[in-house]
């Protein structure tokens, strides 16, 4: 085990004495299970953080929490969770997966939903020909799949308890995305070629009847555990920007006991593109447009030059970068400047004795590799916590291409990541 005093150890020495890779285990466990996401930090990790750092812990924050891994995994240790997340579909989704619901109450909604199939009222239904946030309708959705999409819509729309409904909102928006005309392989919005559409028919109400019954499942088990705790712990899913500050009524100052979380790896429009990847499903549900998202978060903001930062290994891998492609490094300089006003923020929210641990990845950009996780440190320590250690973990399974060609030129390739770092602070 690695040793919990606050000396830095070689970062080869924790590899090996601690493994962090969880490769082969089951990620979709309980509420883990109810929705696809782009850069999902595996439940694993958040759980073994939690147990290492967090047992004593009352309040856990997640700054840039997507669909809510760490906080399901502190609600089911009986722990009050808050996080926040710019996107609507991901606020929409970790809400669904931190709220107990009476899994009777869902239970009843899904059998009348499989006693009414949709292909009844086929003749009933008037199909959408407009869906606000979509601009061409017919070019991602085949009509039979927008009659079946609008009766399903319908249909969510009499069910009178709130949170069976957001229930089924979850299950309807991984609904649309799988019956849509988009290379669900693919996390930006890509159509599928002419000949694949030619053979594509998707059964929209079989999709969405599979996910109402994977979920339930995974409801069970929540609810299972929750429902034993001496009190159900309280979960809030805020929509501030962690970036421009932390409201001091939500989260107030020196209140966190613990941050689990995985923040962007870099800018949206380079990395994962939170903003198209819910685009479809966020407007057939009604959410606001998610179009603008993209743009709001880390290193969407673009700068003039390149900032110069507490942390001598990046500003060298910024000024490698600048040497070849000026406006890339302001475009990397105008994540990390980001990342740093959120973390200026995040520190004012721990309590003395708290733990701050984020999992990040170190990409490459023009052949020269970001130093992320040695940035989070810099940071942090410029802000009066203290390094605890930092592990390292290999990335079973992991959805991109283990080398690409960030140049564009035939031939020239470069790994991606491959490891993660865990960053583990004290205040």
């Amino acid at each position: 085990m690695i040793s919990m005093s606050k000396t830095l150890f070689p970062l080869e020495l924790q590899s090996c004495a601690d493994d962090w890779t969880f490769n082969g285990v089951r990620t979709r466990e309980i509420t883990h299970c109810y929705h696809d996401y782009p850069a999902r930090m595996i439940p694993q990790v958040a759980g073994k953080l939690l147990d290492r750092f967090g047992k004593k812990a009352h309040f856990l924050f997640d700054p840039y929490c997507g669909t809510g891994t760490s906080l399901v995994e502190g609600a089911v240790r009986g722990i009050d969770v808050a996080g926040t997340d710019l996107n609507p579909l991901a606020r929409l989704i970790a809400t669904a997966k931190t709220t107990y619901v009476s899994p009777q109450a869902v239970r009843s909604a899904i059998d009348a939903f499989h006693r009414f199939p949709l292909a009844n009222r086929a003749d009933e239904i008037v199909p959408a020909t407009h869906v606000a946030g979509i601009t061409n309708l017919a070019f991602w959705f085949k009509p039979t799949v927008v009659r079946a999409l609008t009766a399903l819509s319908e249909y969510i729309g009499t069910i009178d308890n709130p949170k069976v409904k957001r229930f089924f909102q979850v299950a309807f928006s991984e609904t649309v995305r799988e019956s849509s005309n988009t290379r669900n392989e693919e996390f930006k919005l890509y159509r599928y070629s002419p000949d694949k559409l030619k053979t594509f028919n998707p059964d929209v109400s079989r999709i969405m009847a599979e996910k109402l019954e994977r979920n339930y499942k995974g409801l069970l088990g929540f609810a299972k555990i929750v429902g034993a705790l001496p009190q159900r712990p309280k979960a809030d899913i805020f929509d501030f920007n962690t970036v421009d500050e932390i409201p001091e009524a939500k989260i107030p100052a020196g209140s966190v006991d613990i941050v689990i979380t995985s923040p962007p790896y870099g800018d949206s429009h380079t990395t994962v593109a939170y903003g198209q990847y819910s685009r479809l499903s966020a407007a057939w549900l009604g959410l606001p447009e998610p179009h603008s998202i993209d743009s709001k978060l880390m290193g969407g903001r673009t700068q003039k030059q390149i900032h110069t930062f507490p942390c001598d290994e990046l500003n060298d891998a910024l000024q490698r970068i600048a040497s070849s492609h000026l406006a890339r490094a302001r475009e990397v300089s105008a994540f990390y400047l980001d990342l740093e006003c959120s973390i200026r923020n995040v520190s004012a929210c721990m309590r003395r004795g708290g733990h701050v641990c984020y999992v990040v990845g170190n990409r490459i950009v023009k052949n020269v590799q970001l130093p992320t996780d040695s940035v989070i440190r810099s940071f942090f320590e410029s802000n009066g916590l203290t390094h605890v250690a930092t592990f390292n973990r290999s990335i079973p399974n992991k959805r991109m291409p283990e080398r690409n060609s960030p140049s564009n030129v035939a031939g020239a390739v470069v790994s991606t990541m491959v490891r993660e770092y865990i960053v583990v602070m004290t205040r």
